[in-house]
């Protein structure tokens, strides 16, 4: 099994430095983090549940607009790669698994401003 899960960007005003930026998403089994590329804030979410879910089950109204995204993905749960929705709020980041449904639902655990130790 493949160690590295998800790993994309998506450019908005970081919540931070107030910038716009890249928002480097990254998600492995055990972590998932999004980070700044202009000033490296970094906030990073632990696993709480893998499930099959509808579209929307673990999706959450936080203090920060909710990223909608998707990415191509290998799955752990039927082993096809494909798309994958992710969504990430304040307090939570969920990816799921467009062909079977697998969600990986992480909630957040704490925020810093330092380098990314998820390799790329």
């Amino acid at each position: 099994m493949e160690d590295r899960f998800i790993f994309t960007k998506y450019r908005t005003t970081c919540y931070n430095c107030g910038k716009e930026a890249d928002q480097i998403i990254k998600a492995v089994p055990f972590q998932a983090q999004v980070l700044c590329d202009n000033c490296g804030a970094t906030r990073i979410f632990i696993p709480r549940i893998e499930d099959v879910t509808k579209p929307g089950s673990f999706t959450k109204i936080g203090c920060y607009d909710l990223w909608e995204l998707v990415s191509d993905a290998h799955c752990r749960n039927c082993n096809v790669t494909g798309p994958h929705d992710i969504n990430i709020g304040c307090s939570h980041f969920t990816v799921r698994c467009r062909n079977c449904g697998f969600t990986h639902f992480y909630k957040f655990d704490l925020e810093y401003i330092a380098q990314c130790p998820i390799e790329q």
